[in-house]
């Protein structure tokens, strides 16, 4: 077993790099974001397009990113995966400082990120951010900054857990996945068997439900699991 996790929205209670831009970008990040909502440019350019319109030294930026809050029970959750040697990775479309940054202040540094890359030139001094998105494939159909279906690494029991638009392709991936939002709502449109959830709770007393022996080889099959 390995599970995927999604970041902004799923981890974090609201959006790192939507709370980064409405602190610190030029307020026309917000036409670009509309741009993307109506389908005009894909993922990818738009975050690279908001990114750059951030004026702020990294300690402020930082500053920033101290206010993001992580759902409380998610600590429990990687604790619950590490106990049971089940590897836990973060595959997200956002900003890898952001995330890593907020991991770091959650003691959650050890989990591996799947991100877009940021990088700042001239931190201290006049800053400019540049992202660039080592993770991308040219045939991916939503244009994202990370291909999430390239970072599943084939596996006999796959878990995802998302709440966005950059979860709808990936979600016809894995064996089991759990779901909330606009994923949710996607999953349900497209006859894509998943597990509603709430908070991580949700996903530890569920996994304890429906997989009874994460070591075990008598598996029962996620696909059969009542949503």
């Amino acid at each position: 077993m390995h599970v995927y996790c999604d970041f902004d929205g799923t981890i974090s209670v609201e959006d790192a790099t939507d709370f980064v831009l409405s602190n610190l970008a030029n307020p026309a990040w917000e036409a670009i974001e509309q741009q993307w909502q109506e389908g005009e440019i894909g993922s990818a350019e738009c975050m690279r397009r908001q990114i750059g319109l951030i004026h702020a030294k990294q300690h402020e930026l930082d500053d920033v990113l101290e206010d993001v809050v992580i759902d409380p029970t998610f600590a429990a959750f990687a604790n619950f995966c590490s106990c049971r040697a089940v590897p836990l990775t973060i595959v997200s479309d956002g900003v890898d400082y952001f995330i890593k940054q907020i991991l770091v202040r959650n003691n959650l540094s050890h989990i591996p990120v799947v991100a877009n890359k940021l990088t700042i030139v001239n931190p201290d001094g006049k800053p400019s951010y540049h992202l660039t998105s080592p993770h991308a494939d040219q045939d991916c159909l939503s244009a994202a900054g990370v291909c999430k279906c390239r970072s599943l690494t084939p596996r006999d029991l796959r878990v995802y857990v998302g709440d966005g638009r950059s979860d709808f392709c990936v979600s016809h991936q894995p064996e089991l996945v759990f779901a909330k939002g606009k994923l949710a709502d996607y999953c349900f449109a497209e006859d894509i068997p998943f597990i509603a959830y709430e908070t991580f709770a949700d996903l530890t007393h569920s996994l304890k439900s429906a997989i009874p022996s994460l070591k075990g080889d008598a598996l029962i099959s996620p696909r059969h699991v009542a949503a």
